[in-house]
């Protein structure tokens, strides 16, 4: 062994001992006749003390030392004069009687220091040297933590883990699939799965009752900050049970994480709400209730009034923001030009001022009179010192834009605390979507999603009408999964596929060995994904899922530590008979 002990364990109680530590070198302090090294391993950071008067050709060669050497270092255990508190070994150092130089280091492009000098683009190239600092180590140590213990309460649970292929068939619905050509079969081509949907559902088949895995998902679409084109979930499938069985089981997982991980225990079930309150009260169906700011409607209220930017609109409503009436006009205009943002797509902002004395300011004063803004005040609650905020225009892009805003005014009170945790479920979506550029429906989740029964109806006469038994868990305005109960009985799954606009041969061609497994007697059967990556970046209180994932792509789908994609050699697409089309130019 290199080493006898590791650079985060020793204590004042090991004072006297002789030990070997290794590890890389995260400073080098000369004063006076002394030079202090700080040592660094995954485990922690230790100081090796060298003395000019008891070794000076030693000290020598610790005065050589560079950023990042790999060492290892001999001596006795003795505790500080000058401790630090910040440190885990801060009682101790290491007065050293043999050094050794393992590696040198070419200086680093950027400082392994937790706040680090830099940029996310040099750090991802460098992405080996990132990950020696302890604040991305710390995120892959959480990940580890949640993984095993998800794997300990699931096996508690009676699920078994099962592994599932990476080399598939393509299903072109919903995200674009990454694919991969066959050399064996030419012509033809597999894809990496965007979930383990088909063959969960087929374990269930198979009887095997309680199935799971922690599982790469794979999807070509664009990125953001909970986006990456490969990532992990927290796949689940169960068999003989209702919407209620799985989410009492996998309410107690995240339970479970939250206790384990950060000592936090929820009072009571988890709260649950019907997307169609999700979309009315926050216009999302991620709501993040950490703090209140409803919306409300205002469409009848402030009708017929001769404001035309009201009068026109499919929607009106707006959000209450406490104690806010003493925003400036520039305060104001910086709100009104964050919501006409492109990303967002208001067309204006509406404000009324609830001041001090009851009396109101708004910039709708030449249409509603002060007995009329009360009216609107009042449906708000609003009290003295609040600010009303109002949108209008289409019902969709408006409650998507008021939601931002919501979200933004949540920010600038501080009232969404990272250290706060409100979870709920959302509950009831639709079955399906409308698209009006194809003019037909789509699965909201996926073909294999139950309607509720007592909507079973409505298939025929009104789809849009359909619920399905499909469910989400929020976190704090993010989605951490979702599932659904799903379609066991085979005509009922082929009317799905009609509705959806398959024909027969298209089912058929894709679907076919699913709907074959079902004649063999398919249990009733449901199931739930998490996704890893945003658990992890959640409970570690991350902006984006980056730093949680060892070896991310950047923004461009790019890995710029190994340079990928990248082209072929010529040879090798001659080998799987492709020819590669130059992109049109215009």
């Amino acid at each position: 062994m290199y080493r006898s002990k590791t650079c985060g364990e020793l204590r004042s109680t090991n004072s006297g001992e002789i030990v070997t530590l290794a590890g890389w070198v995260q400073r080098t302090r000369k004063m006076g006749g002394m030079t202090f090294v700080d040592i660094r391993d995954r485990y922690g950071v230790t100081q090796l003390v060298f003395n000019q008067e008891s070794n000076s050709e030693l000290c020598e060669r610790a005065n050589k030392l560079g950023r990042e050497f790999v060492i290892q270092a001999t001596g006795m255990v003795a505790e500080r004069s000058s401790k630090n508190a910040n440190l885990d070994t801060g009682d101790i150092e290491i007065l050293v009687s043999e050094l050794t130089v393992l590696n040198e280091s070419v200086t680093p492009p950027f400082t392994i220091e937790d706040n680090t000098d830099g940029g996310d683009d040099i750090r991802m190239k460098y992405r080996y040297l990132d990950l020696r600092r302890n604040a991305v180590r710390s995120n892959m140590m959480l990940r580890h933590q949640i993984a095993f213990e998800t794997r300990r309460f699931l096996d508690q649970q009676n699920f078994l883990e099962v592994e599932t292929p990476i080399l598939i068939g393509s299903t072109p619905e919903g995200a674009r699939d990454f694919v991969v050509p066959s050399r064996m079969n030419l012509g033809q081509f597999y894809a990496l799965p965007q979930s383990p949907q088909l063959f969960k559902q087929l374990l269930m088949v198979s009887g095997f009752d309680r199935y799971f895995q922690i599982a790469k998902c794979f999807r070509d679409e664009d990125l953001r900050a909970d986006r990456q084109p490969e990532f992990t979930q927290i796949d689940c499938e169960m068999s003989f049970v209702e919407q209620e069985d799985v989410l009492q089981i996998f309410e107690g997982l995240i339970r479970h994480l939250f206790n384990y991980i950060k000592g936090i225990e929820f009072d009571g079930a988890f709260p649950r709400m019907t997307y169609a309150d999700a979309m009315k009260f926050y216009g999302s169906d991620k709501p993040d209730i950490r703090f209140d700011m409803k919306f409300v409607e205002l469409k009848e209220v402030v009708s017929g009034k001769d404001f035309a930017v009201f009068d026109s609109a499919n929607y009106v409503g707006g959000i209450c923001a406490p104690g806010c009436a003493t925003y400036t006009r520039k305060q104001i205009d910086e709100l009104t030009e964050f919501v006409k943002r492109p990303q967002i797509g208001a067309k204006g902002l509406v404000y009324i001022k609830v001041e001090n004395d009851g009396s109101f300011k708004s910039s709708i004063d030449k249409f509603y009179n002060q007995d009329e803004l009360k009216t609107i005040a009042a449906l708000f609650n609003a009290q003295p010192g609040d600010l009303i905020l109002i949108l209008a225009g289409d019902t969709a892009k408006t409650q998507k834009a008021l939601n931002e805003l919501r979200l933004e005014m949540g920010n600038r009170l501080g009232l969404r605390d990272k250290n706060v945790f409100k979870p709920l479920w959302v509950v009831d979506f639709p079955l399906f979507e409308w698209d009006e550029d194809t003019q037909r429906y789509y699965a909201m989740h996926h073909p294999f999603t139950s309607p509720k029964l007592e909507d079973l109806s409505f298939l025929d006469t009104d789809p849009g009408k359909v619920r399905a038994n499909a469910y989400d868990m929020v976190v704090n305005g993010v989605e951490l999964g979702g599932g659904s109960i799903r379609i066991h009985d085979s005509k009922l799954q082929n009317r799905m596929f009609e509705l959806l606009g398959f024909t027969p041969e298209k089912a058929e061609a894709q679907f076919g060995f699913l709907m074959s497994a079902f004649k063999y007697g398919a249990p009733p059967h449901g199931g739930l994904a998490f996704g890893l990556d945003r658990l992890v970046s959640l409970f570690a209180g991350l902006d984006s899922i980056r730093d949680c994932i060892a070896f991310p792509k950047n923004n461009s789908g790019r890995d710029v530590m190994i340079d990928a994609p990248s082209a072929i050699d010529a040879s090798q697409l001659e080998e799987l008979h492709l020819t590669l089309i130059p992109p049109a130019t215009n």
